[in-house]
């Protein structure tokens, strides 16, 4: 089973434009992810003042979201190289 995934033209292809992309960017997880924190603090704020229980969902999809994909762009900064 994992062989035809490991195979797969498809996935090859999208690993590979997204290395590349990654090394020309890679401060670009960083920024997408710290714009979802601040998202995900604007709703914070709003949610303050309607207090709905979607907002305050999507008030935490956003803030944990936002650290995971930071997090990510900064252990990966480094192996894509300069």
């Amino acid at each position: 089973m994992f062989k035809n995934i490991d195979e797969s033209p498809i996935l090859i292809k999208l690993i590979a434009r997204l290395s590349t992309l990654m090394a020309k960017q890679r401060g670009l997880p960083i920024v997408i992810g710290l714009a979802l924190f601040t998202i995900g603090g604007v709703l914070q704020f709003f949610n303050l003042a309607i207090e709905s229980s979607v907002l305050e969902f999507f008030q935490v999809l956003f803030h944990n979201v936002g650290v995971i994909v930071a997090l990510i762009g900064i252990l990966l900064a480094e192996p894509l190289g300069q």
